[in-house]
């Protein structure tokens, strides 16, 4: 399982020119499944991604929480994530969760963020999205689990 986490001024992702959420200050998380991923990986990634400390404090640093600063987070299922980019110009998916496995995965993710934060915004799983975003910092990590 992979996060492609991103701090954001704001986010927000469209299905068919139809806001299906959104959020301001907070995190921006892209979630890829991989097709062997097994639900105990879900809860420690919900965990670190809230857990981090990517926000500045009253110095500047980065020392708080999307937890500790009252931030939005705001999930998108990317399965491009597990995109090989590595033979030809044409990626493979191969590694990539088919929906059957990597929707429960997601929505346990999705329940994980909210049971932690009481509120998530999500895209629509397995949608054309579109998602905007005004990136912060520019503040970008990718964890793997």
């Amino acid at each position: 399982m992979r996060i492609l986490i991103q701090r954001v001024k704001e986010a927000r992702v469209s299905v068919d020119n139809e806001v299906c959420g959104s959020i301001g200050k907070g995190l921006l998380i892209f979630l890829g499944i991989h097709r062997e991923d097994k639900p105990e990986v879900v809860s420690w990634l919900a965990s670190k991604a809230l857990g981090l400390r990517l926000f500045a404090d009253a110095e500047g640093k980065m020392n708080l929480s999307l937890k500790e600063t009252g931030g939005q987070a705001l999930v998108v299922s990317q399965f491009t994530l597990y995109g090989n980019c590595l033979n030809g110009r044409r990626p493979d998916f191969i590694q990539s969760a088919p929906p059957d496995i990597a929707l429960p995965l997601y929505e346990k993710f999705v329940d994980e963020i909210n049971r932690e934060l009481g509120s998530v915004q999500t895209g629509k799983f397995g949608a054309y999205m579109d998602v905007s975003l005004v990136n912060d910092g520019p503040v970008t990590f990718l964890i793997e689990r």
